[in-house]
């Protein structure tokens, strides 16, 4: 059985951010709020905990998870920018952004691009997803709360707590946080391509 958090969206509780970490810490998976819509997240070292979740969205090993970060400093460590591709995402996160980047040896293969070398890094504009990596001290590894079957996410806690009770170890209530997912931007070679469109707007890249 699920633990259920309650937290503010605005001002969340550190007792109840410090209890989700030692969850994620001890190999725990949570459903959280980002800017978009919920997320599914665990420790990105922990091979099991990823593994659970790809079991609860029935994801094969192709499957990009997103590292999902506090600030500019952490993407740092796990992916290679020049000083284009940091202006551009300085001047855009935190926000709906997804950005393609090439991984540095920090980041584990399993989470790569298998052919390219690639991660999914974003900065989501929420207080709670944002306290949580602050206490975390390094990235939630992620993927949006999207069920098979399904081609939206789940926008209701209870109604996610309801079905992922006995799958999860905790469900964060942050109130509403909207079905649409990302805009994902590739930026690889350097020059910005969007490859999906969502919440965010493209024209800068574009």
């Amino acid at each position: 059985m699920s633990q259920f958090f309650q937290i503010h969206p605005e001002n969340p509780q550190k007792r109840l951010i410090n209890q989700a970490v030692e969850i994620i810490n001890k190999g725990g998976v949570v459903v959280y709020p980002t800017d978009c819509a919920y997320a599914l997240g665990c420790h990105l070292g922990d091979k099991r905990a990823m593994e659970r979740i790809q079991r609860i969205r029935q994801l094969d090993d192709r499957h990009n998870f997103t590292l999902v970060c506090k600030d500019l400093s952490e993407i740092g460590t796990y992916a290679k920018m020049d000083n284009q591709c940091y202006r551009l995402i300085k001047a855009h996160t935190p926000g709906a952004y997804t950005f393609i980047l090439n991984a540095t040896s920090e980041v584990p293969r399993r989470l790569m691009h298998p052919k390219r070398r690639t991660i999914g890094i974003r900065i989501p504009d929420n207080p709670i997803a944002l306290e949580l990596m602050a206490a975390l001290g390094e990235p939630i590894m992620s993927t949006s709360l999207i069920l098979p079957g399904d081609d939206q996410p789940l926008t209701d806690p209870y109604e996610i707590r309801d079905l992922l009770q006995h799958s999860v170890d905790l469900v964060i209530d942050g109130g509403y946080c909207g079905m649409e997912a990302t805009t994902v931007v590739n930026l690889v070679e350097g020059v910005p391509e969007v490859i999906r469109y969502g919440a965010a707007p493209a024209d800068d890249f574009e």
